[in-house]
């Protein structure tokens, strides 16, 4: 495959997960997106950590994206970790592992990944393609380069551009990998060794940005873990002595046991540079004139990270475009991570617009 850098991958592996059956159509495929630190285990228990799904509340039998209905695909991005060709695969000339040779990707080069699947299934149209944060990126991305490949799309608390801010976070986050004795200029994986401090300080620092001020309070507040009767006795101890520290060091440690530091570089910097409006004379309309895909757009009230704002300049621009689009800002307090729990009101959301889409379809499974 030829990436959008000008290097062609002699060979390439694509990872993934199906859930469901096919319909004899073929008309029943739900492509489900993952986020930055996601893999194909969008509905099953995880294989290295042993946790259920990351989406496990709105993939399944009897669940929005019903899998008694729907034939559900999920991949491994392009540059992940979990299968799918990255840092951690074997180079094209079988020379060692890629490492920080793995030619950088685009969120345009993880959709064309995913379009070579979807053809070696022999499915010619999706019935959706739906995720969340980058999975909404590259839900936009499919339906403005496969207009006709996609008969609905839901991008879910995600933008048309990664905004200054949020490249500013994943450059604290590369940055502390960078300054981690065994990331070793990025061959750590020839000794040995893993990049555990940087790359969970890195993930320590993307996980505040999944949470809003309001969860973090209701979750910790300034409650301290394990602390000492006499309060003067605190002073001057670096331990784990606010229960959010704790947490966050739980995430970080938890992180770098499932993921690559060479991985987290080459997706964090295709989330940077995606920006829709550039590929289309500066405007992100010209992208879906003339669609025939139904839209639905979700955002939450708490998501700092993707504000409402940025799902609404894309409901104008799709409105611009003339395309069929639905817009909701679902009330909660959980931040950006609001889309991967427990929220009635969204799931409601996603189980009536595809209910819908399929009344219009006359899909039959």
């Amino acid at each position: 495959m030829a990436l959008d850098c000008g290097v062609r991958l002699r060979r390439m592996t694509v990872a993934y997960r199906t859930y469901g059956t096919l319909n004899a159509a073929r008309s029943n495929a739900i492509l489900v997106c993952h986020a930055l630190t996601g893999d194909q285990y969008v509905a099953e228990r995880h294989p290295l950590t042993g946790k259920d799904g990351w989406w496990d509340m709105v993939v399944g039998p009897g669940l929005p994206v019903d899998t008694d209905r729907y034939f559900v695909i999920c991949v491994n991005v392009l540059g992940g970790c979990m299968g799918s060709s990255g840092p951690r695969s074997m180079r094209d000339d079988g020379m060692g592992l890629w490492g920080t040779d793995f030619p950088p990707v685009t969120i345009g080069d993880m959709v064309r990944a995913q379009k070579m699947l979807i053809d070696h299934l022999g499915i010619t149209r999706l019935f959706a393609v739906m995720g969340g944060s980058m999975g909404g990126m590259q839900v936009l991305q499919w339906v403005a380069s496969y207009p006709d490949a996609v008969l609905a799309a839901l991008p879910i608390a995600c933008a048309a551009y990664h905004s200054a801010q949020n490249i500013a976070f994943h450059e604290v986050g590369r940055q502390a990998i960078f300054a981690d004795p065994d990331w070793d200029g990025g061959r750590y994986w020839a000794s040995g060794r893993v990049p555990a401090r940087g790359l969970a300080v890195a993930r320590m620092c993307a996980h505040i940005t999944y949470l809003s001020e309001e969860a973090m309070t209701r979750k910790f507040g300034r409650r301290l873990q394990n602390a000492p009767k006499d309060p003067s006795e605190a002073i001057g101890l670096f331990g784990e002595m606010f229960e959010v520290e704790s947490y966050l060091r739980h995430q970080g440690s938890t992180f770098v046991q499932r993921f690559d530091a060479n991985s987290y570089l080459t997706i964090t910097r295709a989330m940077d540079y995606f920006d829709l409006a550039v590929e289309f004379h500066g405007d992100v309309a010209n992208a879906f004139r003339g669609t025939s895909t139904r839209f639905l757009l979700v955002s939450f009230t708490s998501d700092w990270l993707f504000p409402t704002a940025e799902s609404r300049a894309i409901a104008r621009a799709l409105n611009r475009a003339g395309a069929n689009v639905s817009f909701v800002e679902i009330p909660s307090d959980k931040g950006h991570d609001a889309f991967l729990l427990d929220e009635p009101d969204f799931h409601r959301t996603l189980a009536g617009f595809l209910a819908g889409c399929a009344i219009h379809a006359g899909l039959e499974t």
